[in-house]
């Protein structure tokens, strides 16, 4: 690409997010990625903007660095969702035992008792 063509605001964006994504790397102080964001919003070309990274390197930082895989997120997820489940049953097992109607059976009351504390009328 010619560096003589002005730059769009997306160029600007861009360069300024692989700035950051540098910094949390570690390749940047914070004083060089303030220096260099405020150079790329006044960049007008695009060898302006290609100047503030030359000294980078070409391959991009990974920005998912540190966080748990996706399959680990999915994982606990499952387990949140079935740890739940079964307090519930748990919870509406007891009240079986204890009223001898199944839990759901009181649900009715339950809300019109809590509606009337409430003030809904």
């Amino acid at each position: 690409m010619d560096p003589r063509l002005r730059a769009a605001d997306t160029d600007r964006e861009h360069v300024a997010d692989l700035l950051q994504r540098h910094t949390a790397a570690g390749r940047l102080s914070l004083d060089e990625y303030e220096q260099r964001v405020a150079g790329a919003w006044q960049a007008r070309t695009v060898g302006e903007l290609a100047a503030l990274t030359a000294d980078l390197p070409a391959d991009q930082p990974n920005p998912g660095a540190g966080h748990r895989p996706p399959v680990a997120a999915i994982a606990a997820g499952l387990a949140l969702v079935s740890l739940v489940a079964l307090v519930s049953l748990v919870v509406l097992a007891g009240l079986l035992a204890l009223t001898g109607t199944p839990g759901w059976a009181h649900m009715g009351s339950m809300m019109a008792t809590m509606g009337t504390m409430s003030g809904c009328h």
